[in-house]
């Protein structure tokens, strides 16, 4: 970011402090002169205008710089061959058109209609036009299975050149994440749909992530009525092979007691992979626990969620506990944890590998009467001879985080639907509108850190990665611009301040726009 850039991000940061610190010197007089609505809309007009154009998403063309800049242009066009003619559009126009489209606040196909009509958008991507809802529908209808794993391939070649750029500190774990989800659908003649054991009609996709920077590592789409496991080894032998050629030192599994596929444990564990995953709680494990002397016992303690800030505030009065009791519901309440550890060998393993058992005591009461305690044994089996038993329950119980990404999907691109008509096109749908958020982790990689301002900089470049979809969203994508034709390029000119401008600068540097 050059000095001109940044002495007129600081001047604007000042002007809207001042604004904001004069407004709230003068609310007390306001109060007393009684002045009225703070929100009275002004005098204001609309005009036309004639020469001054604007685009509203002026982020968006930088996020394709990034796509161009990491060699996920040329992949795509190399790996997928999906269209006979390109007239005109070739494979990544397509495929980038479903991201800038969850970029752009898109929820569905036919939000791309905005954007193709949007000149001073066009302009900014220096594009004369973009595939409309109809065409880009068909191209999903295009894909085989072969070329949903050729655009899966071509992703991680672009993800291996971000890799690369990154410290040696980088790569002495990754830490992937496994799980299942529904994709619900009210279509009827979607090829592949089926109904699970909940009564519910989708699609049922597999999902893996890095924990380390939140990126989607894959995303498979299923049958509503398939296991949670069905597909999931050989997806973690696609990631492990992924890993290993970006020189990653340890390569760590985690999932929850789906995915403790024990026919798959012993090769893991030959390939010097670790996994903790959660185990069932079946009778024979629930009588090992059991069976154990008081001593091996010892008390599990969590570090508090938050940090209090300021001072002590008095506690409201628990209004739903009240209504519990009235109404006479039965509450279950936890009171304390413990952990244990012993081995155990797996029916289809041939190896012994550490169980580690979680009992938490729960009190119960019914209405204002107090039952019996319950004991309730939570199972986890891993590899690692070096992992503490905490570390490997804490380390499992931070594999819930993935259910945020999935909630950013789902809720925040829309990546998890099924717009198109079968399993196939729905599943190259899901992959390209979810390469919207492995930019948003991308970016936060290659986010630069100065020497002179380390701390500062880290610390925005780890916000960027655990931010919210549309948090992201509004503060790099929604950034209004004047959009300036010259000779030879195209000007966009921000017009208005927000904290990350001066991280969206940074980043427009490394990427040379």
């Amino acid at each position: 970011m050059t000095q001109s850039i940044a002495r007129r991000l600081a001047y604007r940061k000042r002007r809207i402090h001042q604004r904001l610190a004069r407004a709230n010197r003068d609310k007390y007089r306001r109060c007393a002169e009684d002045a009225g609505c703070v929100l009275d809309g002004g005098r204001t007009e609309y005009e036309l205008s004639d020469k001054v154009r604007g685009v509203a998403y002026g982020g968006a063309p930088l996020f394709y710089r990034l796509a161009r800049e990491v060699g996920l242009v040329e992949a795509i066009d190399q790996r997928v061959q999906v269209l006979r003619y390109h007239l005109p559009y070739h494979e990544s126009d397509h495929v980038l058109n479903f991201a800038l489209n969850a970029l752009c606040d898109g929820d569905c196909l036919q939000d791309i209609e905005l954007r193709r009509n949007d000149a001073c958008f066009l302009d900014a991507l220096g594009a004369a036009a973009i595939p409309d809802p109809t065409t880009a529908g068909d191209f999903c209808r295009r894909f085989g299975a072969d070329d949903i794993r050729a655009l899966l391939d071509a992703i991680d070649d672009a993800r291996l050149q971000v890799w690369q750029r990154q410290k040696p500190e980088f790569f002495e774990e990754a830490v992937v994440d496994m799980d299942g989800t529904m994709v619900i659908t009210t279509g009827e003649c979607k090829q592949g749909m089926d109904i699970n054991y909940q009564g519910e009609w989708g699609y049922h996709p597999l999902l893996l992530t890095l924990a380390n920077t939140k990126e989607v590592l894959s995303l498979v789409n299923r049958s509503g009525n398939r296991p949670s496991h069905e597909g999931a080894a050989a997806e973690v032998d696609r990631v492990i092979a992924l890993c290993r050629r970006a020189g990653f030192q340890r390569i760590r599994l985690r999932g929850d007691t789906d995915f403790s596929q024990t026919e798959h444990l012993d090769r893991w564990d030959a390939d010097g992979v670790l996994f903790q995953f959660g185990y069932d709680a079946k009778a024979n494990l629930e009588a090992l626990a059991e069976s154990l002397e008081k001593s091996a016992w010892k008390k599990l303690r969590r570090p508090p969620a938050t940090t209090p800030v300021g001072p002590r505030r008095k506690r409201p009065r628990r209004v739903k506990r009240q209504v519990i009791r009235r109404r006479e519901f039965l509450h279950l309440e936890l009171k304390s944890e413990e952990y244990a550890e012993f081995p155990y060998r797996p029916h289809e393993c041939k190896k012994t590998y550490r169980m580690i058992v979680v009992r938490k005591n729960i009190s119960q009461e019914q209405g204002w009467q107090v039952l019996f305690d319950k004991q309730r044994y939570f199972f986890y089996i891993a590899n690692d001879p070096q992992a503490s038993p905490v570390d490997v329950i804490f380390g499992c119980n931070d594999r819930c985080d993935q259910e945020n990404i999935w909630a950013q999907l789902a809720g925040g691109l829309h990546a998890l639907a099924a717009p198109v008509d079968s399993l196939l096109s729905n599943w190259a749908y899901m992959v390209m509108t979810s390469l919207a958020w492995t930019l948003k982790a991308w970016a936060g990689l290659l986010l630069p850190v100065h020497p002179a301002h380390q701390e500062r900089h880290a610390e925005e470049r780890r916000t960027l990665l655990r931010m919210e979809f549309k948090t992201f969203v509004n503060a790099f994508v929604k950034i209004p611009c004047q959009v300036v034709r010259r000779a030879r390029k195209i000007v966009l000119r921000v017009l208005n301040w927000n904290p990350s401008l001066a991280a969206f600068f940074r980043l427009c540097q490394v990427l040379r726009c």
